[in-house]
This record gives structure tokens, C-alpha cells and sequence, in this order.
């Protein structure tokens, strides 16, 4: 409503991914984005890029390049 008066909206779906980027360039990964995501209609999103200082890997302590890496433990 607004201002007593019933409004139709009509939202578009929303999405967001974040992506953590350590050794291969930033700028081949917002290319292949830009690729993927292009429709070329209002809707097609946005790309933030910024600097990640540091990450841990709160289970492990690892920090850095080390944490974002996956153990496979096999059963």
C-alpha cells in the first residue's frame, strides 16, 4: 500500500555469490562472470571486487592460502 492505495511491485529474483579469488587473476574470473551473466536486460547484476586481508579457518587455526584449501577425508 501506499498511502492507503494498493501497489502492485514487481521484484526481479535476487542472487548473490561470493567468491574468494587466490591464484588465478582476478581479472580471467570477472571475465568469465561477465560472460556467464550477461543477458543483456535490466536484472544482470553487479560485480564488487575487493581486497580479502586475511582468512581463517576457524576448526583449524590455518590462516591464508592454507585455509581456503579442502581436505578430503576419505572414510
Amino acid at each position: 500500500y501506499y498511502r492507503g492505495v494498493p501497489v502492485a511491485v514487481t521484484l526481479l529474483p535476487k542472487m548473490q555469490v561470493e567468491t574468494v579469488v587466490s591464484k588465478v587473476p582476478v581479472q580471467d574470473v570477472i571475465e568469465a562472470a561477465k560472460k556467464a551473466l550477461y543477458t543483456g536486460h535490466i536484472g544482470d547484476g553487479k560485480i564488487f571486487v575487493y581486497t580479502v586481508d586475511n582468512v581463517i579457518k576457524v576448526r583449524t587455526g590455518e590462516e591464508g592460502y592454507d585455509a581456503l584449501q579442502d581436505e578430503i577425508i576419505a572414510d
